[in-house]
């Protein structure tokens, strides 16, 4: 298969979300996010090993349960926020700023496998978790700035340049 293969590009963009979820990791100071994102980081070299596999092939699978335990991660780390009225600045301390790179890589890698869609057979699941993966760090992202007593800093869009 050439490495110009939508395929081969999926599984490259996930792999470059295991890696900078392991720099988020690096600059982490909380054990219990710090253990939901290893497990992320396991899941996502199946999420691999699902992408590298055609469907007929026996092999490591995301599922419905993957996806509900992400789900579950959302719900659980949301609950004590206070709930968002604009959109925030992706920016606080470093691992607050990763989480948001985080997001946004994971969005890019869930395009990636919808133009792969276009032209081959991938698990809905796949798709699922990706989506709910770069919500969680959205998440995650706000709780590491709450408890690092950075401010989220709102979106003004009426605001005039200089």
């Amino acid at each position: 298969m050439s490495k110009a293969h939508p395929r081969v590009d999926a599984c490259g963009e996930v792999d470059e979300l295991n890696s900078v979820i392991g720099l988020v990791r690096a600059h982490l100071d909380d054990q219990d996010i710090d253990e939901l994102l290893k497990r992320i980081q396991h899941e996502l070299f199946t999420l691999g090993a699902d992408l590298a596999s055609p469907p007929d092939v026996q092999g490591p699978r995301i599922r419905a349960p993957h996806v509900v335990a992400l789900e579950e991660s959302i719900d659980r780390f949301l609950k004590p926020l206070p709930p968002l009225k604009e959109f925030i600045l992706p920016w606080g301390n470093p691992a607050t700023a990763l989480l948001h790179f985080a997001r946004t890589v994971a969005r890019r890698a869930e395009r990636s496998i919808v133009r792969l869609t276009e032209t081959d057979d991938v698990s809905s699941d796949v798709l699922a978790y990706l989506n709910r993966l770069s919500d969680l760090f959205f998440v995650l992202a706000r709780v590491t700035n709450q408890k690092s007593a950075a401010a989220e800093e709102q979106i003004d869009f009426g605001r005039e340049p200089g």
